[in-house]
């Protein structure tokens, strides 16, 4: 039987895909792989962009295809036999990976094609790139080192795993059956639906708790029950660690020591001081010193604000609550009914107005006159869900096909939390092959409940519109080959920019008219709902600023400061940053950084700020569209030519230069979100 992971070119062939597939697949690929280097740098004709560069980006390519519907299925449909196949190949592919950074022939081909005059600027940053990385992979190290990186990188690359399957096995552990009515208090009927649905499933009666975000956060927000809330606190906020209702049972604790202590070592062998070093070797920052100085100046800027809004609602729990002491499981329930007091709205009050389906049609309509692209869907395809939908972009003129997309809407169990953009294909035209874009878009919202469509919070808004932000990067490139095309070679701290950027247009009326109107009535938000959404806009801004700058501070201290004597120190840096930034002080039994996939298995290491610093360059983006309108055609082309379409084939801020005329600064960033500059 053939084996649907080697059939190329075309979509994933989900439905045939099984476990045992996989590791067969993997090996067969990589063996294809090293015999097509070994010929390409064999012999004795002088390397050239066509008949070395062209043909390794052909290859890189089919490995990339035949891994990316396995590290996708792994993350939205886990389970046991998939999850021994994904970890099986980790270390051939990490071995792989290193095996080729650290081919001296490889290297010394590239570098004479790089040495060649007649390249064009995307090629040459595409060889300037990679002979970038031929270094960070330890090209230029001794034999006993070369093997020691390629150890530490095998290592590394089923630790993370490990950290991410036991976060993801400590969330799926815990659930709270309620069946007493009393306890559930407050919460909105949208919660109670989902309950009483996940209970249903189960065969229980009652309503079913989780800590899935579409079931913590209501409880967190809504639930009068003091103690339901602590509960649920507690359990979500010591997953996979030594406390709490599984304390020990997926303990994250060593292996987050282990990765920093590999992490540094590696960092070390390539002549870092540290991490953070290394990480920056392929970001816009410049050194460790300015990643610092640009967020504790941030921090000078919102603590003091940060302070007073946390004060604000210690006040208003006492005075309209009777509430003696605020602890951190109420700030999220007192802040909204102090929201609700001060504005007249809260988060439920928006969810009827932003049917799923409607916000995916407005979603589309905004990038459709801005970018020039028409976006629709595609009956007939092969899933691994039924809840997925699968689309088509393309241009509004020609009609020429831009890319396609799978989105993963709803939560459910074996599903990864959160929200992402991974690829699955890359664009690619050489003189063999002509292949368009294909992104994966996975959300985490609530799925529809009996004859109730999926309503979302316009948190949950901004979420779908961030993530497409990151799909039209993958997808509009006009880059042709895929090292530099999309979001590939984009620098990590630039690569936010076009997320954070399409969040804006969730708050503008005209975009807002695309899309939002009342599920049953097809009424659009009236305008005094409206008033008092813009009004609360900024809403505890200060607050969410550091606590991102918190999180982002943390990242980076670990990673400095790694010192092989002392270990990571992880919680008591944590506890020097709180104490520099932080209003929320959580209970010493919080394992905040048990949890934290985003820098232990998510590709953030040393690199968390990346969400504030790209922040800057989106804001200052959309203040452009500020000045001319917020539909202005010739400025969305503008950000489509320069931005979306160039990938990582240019410095990225030569690109941001190009767009806005100037470098970026914090001006917009504050003044969005209502801090003082």
């Amino acid at each position: 039987m053939s084996n649907p992971l080697l059939e190329q070119p075309g979509l994933p062939a989900f439905s045939l895909i099984r476990p045992e597939h996989i590791e067969p697949a993997i090996d067969d690929r990589l063996a294809a792989c090293r015999e097509q280097i070994e010929r390409l740098t064999q012999g004795t004709r002088i390397p050239t962009w066509e008949n070395v560069i062209e043909p390794l980006e052909e290859m890189d390519d089919t490995l990339s295809r035949t891994w990316s519907p396995v590290g996708h299925l792994n993350g939205v449909l886990n389970g046991d036999a998939l999850r021994a196949a994904y970890n099986a190949c980790l270390p051939k592919l990490s071995e792989y990976g290193t095996e080729v950074g650290q081919n001296e022939a490889l290297f010394h081909a590239y570098q004479a094609v790089a040495a060649q005059e007649h390249l064009d600027p995307v090629q040459r940053k595409l060889l300037d790139n990679a002979l970038r990385d031929f270094h960070l992979s330890g090209v230029d190290l001794p034999a006993e080192k070369k093997a020691r990186y390629k150890a530490i990188s095998q290592e590394m690359s089923q630790l993370t795993s490990k950290y991410s399957e036991n976060l993801l096995d400590a969330t799926n552990a815990w659930s709270k059956l309620i069946e007493d009515p009393a306890m559930l208090s407050g919460l909105p009927e949208s919660a109670l639906g989902l309950a009483r649905q996940n209970a249903e499933r189960q065969d229980k009666d009652g309503w079913l708790f989780t800590l899935d975000m579409p079931s913590y956060v209501p409880v967190m927000t809504y639930a009068d029950d003091r103690d339901f809330r602590f509960e649920v606190y507690q359990a979500y906020g010591t997953r996979a660690s030594d406390q709490g209702p599984h304390a020990g049972k997926w303990d994250n604790g060593e292996l987050m020591e282990r990765i920093l202590a590999l992490r540094h070592e590696l960092a070390q062998l390539l002549g870092f001081a540290n991490y953070a070093e290394r990480s920056l070797a392929t970001k816009m920052a410049r050194s460790t010193d300015e990643v610092l100085a640009f967020l504790d100046d941030l921090a000078e800027r919102s603590v003091q604000q940060a302070r007073q809004e946390l004060e604000e609602v210690r006040v208003f729990a006492r005075e309209q609550h009777g509430l003696t002491e605020l602890e951190p499981w109420d700030v999220a329930y007192y802040s909204e009914k102090l929201r609700v007091h001060r504005y007249q709205i809260g988060q439920e009050e928006l969810r009827p107005y932003f049917p799923v389906s409607r916000v995916l049609s407005g979603l589309f309509g905004v990038v459709e006159r801005l970018f020039g692209i028409r976006i629709q869907e595609v009956g007939e395809f092969d899933t691994y869900h039924p809840d997925v939908r699968f689309f088509e972009i393309r241009d509004l003129e020609s009609g020429a096909l831009r890319g396609q997309f799978y989105l993963d809407p709803f939560a459910r169990p074996n599903k990864r939390g959160g929200a992402w953009m991974d690829v699955c294909t890359n664009r690619m035209h050489t003189t063999n092959c002509d292949q368009i874009p294909v992104a994966y878009l996975v959300c985490n919202f609530t799925p529809p409940v009996g004859d109730t469509p999926s309503l979302l919070t316009h948190n949950e808004v901004e979420t779908l519109f961030h993530e497409f932000g990151h799909g039209l990067h993958h997808m509009l490139t006009k880059v042709d080959y895929p090292a530099v095309s999309g979001i590939n070679g984009v620098p990590w701290d630039a690569v936010e920019l076009p997320s954070q950027f399409m969040e804006n247009w969730c708050w503008e009326r005209d975009s807002l008219d695309l899309f939002a109107a009342h599920w049953k009535t097809g009424e659009a938000i009236p305008e005094s709902l409206y008033g008092r959404m813009i009004a609360a806009k900024n809403f505890q801004s200060a607050m969410q600023m550091v606590r991102q700058l918190e999180f982002a501070l943390f990242d980076f201290r670990i990673h400095l400061e790694y010192d092989p004597e002392r270990g990571g120190r992880i919680y008591e840096i944590l506890d020097q940053v709180r104490e520099r930034v932080a209003v929320i002080r959580p209970p010493a039994f919080h394992r905040f950084a048990h949890g934290f996939s985003h820098i232990f298995s998510g590709g953030y290491a040393a690199g968390y700020y990346s969400y504030k610093w790209a922040e800057v360059l989106s804001s200052d983006a959309f203040s452009l569209f500020e000045e001319k309108g917020v539909f202005d055609v010739d400025t969305g082309r503008s950000f489509l030519t320069n931005i979306l379409e160039k990938g990582g084939s240019e410095d990225a801020m030569e690109l941001f230069v190009r767009f806005r005329g100037r470098e970026p600064n914090t001006d917009a960033l504050l003044r969005h979100s209502g801090i003082a500059a």
